[in-house]
């Protein structure tokens, strides 16, 4: 990937302002088609381990520059990072796991799992956790599983989740309310002409967790659209 990108990402950082994004429209240009390549060139990769996403449509990959500032503290204009998102078969507003690649310069990484599931999904999940916790644990205590991800999981509940055991042996399995892991890749990373190709391993162990929750979400009867868009 160009650098182009990070360039870019680390100017606006800089001058988060309408005026300074006005007079760059040309480098933002560019800067968005090199987006779209990169976004299909990852819609490719995840296509090759999971063939869900195989013709996954760009549109539902990328997302706007600018931010919705209406509910934020926050009124900067733009996001300084950009994200690809690839969650098939429904798409980036829907509730189920995907793969979803960061770009921003010193914090990129790579993600999979769920992110801002409503309380009676995360309920779902996690009584799927502990109906089937002989298979949870095989996938996310794994040593392929464990070489990219430690543990899985952020925002963790203070206590055990309403209808579970506190002293239950694998309570921490089911604490969390982001059920989503993340794996760091420097800005050198992306020097690499097939680091894409370097994401294969990885992408095949998140696989393993989206298919877990995955298969929760789609039996449980719940919608899998969200009623409003994420604001990434």
């Amino acid at each position: 990937m160009s650098n182009l990108i990070f360039d870019f990402l680390r100017e606006l950082k800089q001058n988060n302002t309408r005026e300074w994004m006005a007079e760059h429209t040309e480098e933002y240009k560019a800067v968005r088609k090199l987006r779209d390549e990169t976004a299909q060139l990852f819609i490719d990769t995840v296509a090759s381990v999971d063939p869900a996403a195989t013709g996954y449509p760009l549109e539902q990959s990328t997302y706007r520059i600018a931010r919705d500032t209406r509910f934020s503290d926050d009124k900067s204009p733009y996001k300084t990072h950009i994200g690809i998102f690839v969650c098939p078969p429904l798409g980036k507003k829907s509730l189920l796991s995907g793969y979803y690649l960061h770009l921003e310069p010193g914090k990129s990484s790579l993600w999979g799992g769920n992110y801002c599931l409503p309380n009676r999904y995360l309920t779902a999940i996690r009584k799927d956790i502990r109906d089937n916790i002989d298979e949870y644990i095989s996938i996310i205590e794994s040593p392929e599983f464990k070489k990219f991800f430690p543990s899985v999981g952020f925002d963790l509940l203070k206590t055990a989740p309403k209808g579970f055991l506190r002293d239950w042996e694998y309570i921490n399995y089911v604490r969390p309310r982001e059920f989503a892991v993340d794996y760091a890749l420097d800005d050198k990373f992306f020097d690499k002409k097939d680091y894409m190709k370097r994401l294969v391993p990885i992408l095949e162990q998140v696989k393993r967790l989206n298919d877990f929750y995955n298969f929760t979400l789609t039996e449980s009867g719940l919608p899998l659209m969200r009623e409003e868009r994420i604001r990434n």
